[in-house]
């Protein structure tokens, strides 16, 4: 009994695919498919902008100075 107590709330990962959104969409797994290609171009369209805006706006040094350290 103590062990299924256990084994009842031990945290377990949830087996499922992507393909279970067709159906709660009322239309087949394209509809998922095409949803989840639709994130990813978003995705790689975002980072292509922030790695061009960093290669764009060089990073800025902190300038050191002797009035800001402590002694």
């Amino acid at each position: 009994m103590r062990l299924a107590i256990f084994l009842a709330i031990l945290p377990v990962p949830a087996l499922a695919h992507v393909g279970h959104l067709g159906p709660l969409a009322g239309h087949d797994h394209w509809v998922a498919g095409a949803g989840l290609g639709i994130a990813i171009g978003i995705g790689l369209w975002q980072a292509a902008k922030e790695r061009k805006r960093g290669k764009s706006e060089p990073k800025a040094e902190p300038e050191e100075s002797e009035e800001e350290q402590p002694a």
